[in-house]
């Protein structure tokens, strides 16, 4: 009887201390919980600063140009790179790096710690947009040659010509290598010196690019220009020997020669049988054509050819005299310097640089006088009558026609700016 008594009275104690719990603490645990769920928990963390691969939170960045005459040797010493460092730089392999290559103006970066010396830990330097070298200078030299990625961008751009293309062409804002390209196309069919006021054009175009910057115009891949109320097209077509560009018929726009022996840029004296000569005093013919450009500016072949000569004369300043076939001979002057290796005899390609714009000989100032030949006969460079390459061969018609077709609807579906105060509309 005892102990069933005491058994009961186990239970009834146990029974209150539930209750107890329930009452009292249970709900302060839950409280707690949904005080807890409550919290807004935002913290953020703070995601570590990387430059170039490397952290750099902890250092000090600074980011600077190379300066004319200077070597990285110059700016490692100035932040306490040890000698022997700066020395293995130097002997690198060419083929790794040529430390006396460094261009003025090209962007370099330095990672340094952050005490009072500034020693730099790592150097990058960057010749273009693509490529970047990564020196980092710890108990030895370690060097990482490192490239961007690169994407191909289709783009598209139509406008109006308001005053001249060079004009039309900065509120544009693309490239002068796109423009280069657009007028050499054309070269011979239109006289850009000579743009009318209203001409129109559309062009697509694909770009390489690096973080949203444009690096180079990898091709022109249709156009449409309308002059004097004259519809021209372009259309890249391979028949087997590479790309060339035809009309809409399947002529063929490329000629044996390039229209002009610079990039586009401003004729500042055409030929003429008649112009007084600013050194001489006098009147006198002048068989050239004048093309002003900047010192330095390079001076390309306007085709294939063999070199005559490659001198200096008193008249002719530095020039160079290019034979390209039986009928054609070219002849450029005045230059600042022939490009190194040309000389005569040598055999040359089409675009390829012979020499830089300068004042040498008879010249008042920076220009290139550029003399063309037809059978032995001195006529104006602009105006001579070359023979086009060949059409697209009757074989090939009809792979050409599907080209030209979809890239027609491409071309017509970009439209021409809309109100006359906007003179461009890009896409």
């Amino acid at each position: 009887m005892q102990k069933r008594w005491l058994s009961f009275l186990g239970i009834a104690m146990m029974t209150v201390v539930v209750v107890l719990l329930n009452r009292y603490y249970l709900p302060t645990l839950t409280d707690q919980q949904a005080s807890v769920d409550s919290l807004d928990f935002n913290i953020q963390i703070k995601e570590p600063s990387v430059l170039y691969g490397m952290v750099v939170d902890d250092f000090l960045v600074i980011e600077d140009k190379i300066k004319r005459n200077e070597r990285l040797g110059d700016i490692l010493e100035e932040y306490n790179v040890p000698a022997k460092l700066i020395h293995q730089v130097s002997q690198l392999s060419r083929s790794i790096f040529d430390a006396r290559k460094v261009v003025a103006n090209k962007k370099y970066t330095l990672i340094c710690g952050q005490d009072s010396l500034k020693t730099a830990k790592a150097l990058v330097y960057e010749p273009n947009l693509i490529d970047y070298i990564v020196f980092r200078f710890d108990d030895s030299l370690t060097v990482d040659v490192c490239h961007r990625d690169v994407v191909t961008v289709e783009k598209s751009i139509a406008g109006e010509i308001r005053s001249n293309l060079s004009e039309t062409i900065e509120e544009l804002g693309i490239s002068h290598e796109l423009t280069n390209k657009f007028v050499d196309i054309f070269g011979w069919q239109v006289d850009f010196q000579r743009l009318q006021k209203g001409d129109k054009f559309k062009l697509i175009y694909e770009e390489s690019q690096v973080e949203g910057i444009t690096v180079s115009i990898n091709e022109i891949k249709a156009i449409y220009f309308e002059h004097f109320g004259s519809p021209y097209y372009a259309f890249p077509f391979d028949q087997g020997e590479g790309k060339n560009y035809y009309d809409n018929e399947g002529k063929s726009l490329r000629k044996a020669l390039l229209k002009y022996p610079i990039e586009f840029t401003r004729i500042s004296s055409r030929y003429t049988m008649s112009r007084f000569h600013p050194v001489q005093k006098r009147w006198k013919a002048h068989l050239g054509t004048d093309f002003a450009a900047p010192t330095g500016t390079p001076i390309r072949s306007v085709g294939d050819g063999t070199i005559e000569e490659a001198q200096y004369k008193s008249n002719n300043g530095n020039y160079v005299k290019i034979r390209h076939n039986g009928t054609y001979t070219t002849q450029y002057l005045h230059m600042s310097r022939i490009a190194d290796g040309v000389r005569a005899g040598m055999r040359i390609r089409q675009g390829q640089t012979i020499g830089y714009v300068g004042s040498t000989g008879l010249a008042t100032g920076p220009h290139l006088c550029y003399r063309f030949w037809k059978n032995g006969v001195q006529v104006d460079a602009l105006k001579a009558d070359l023979p086009p390459s060949e059409p697209v061969q009757k074989k090939y018609m009809e792979s050409f026609e599907k080209v030209k077709t979809d890239l027609t609807k491409k071309l017509d579906s970009i439209p021409f700016p809309q109100q006359r105060q906007d003179p461009i509309a890009s896409l």
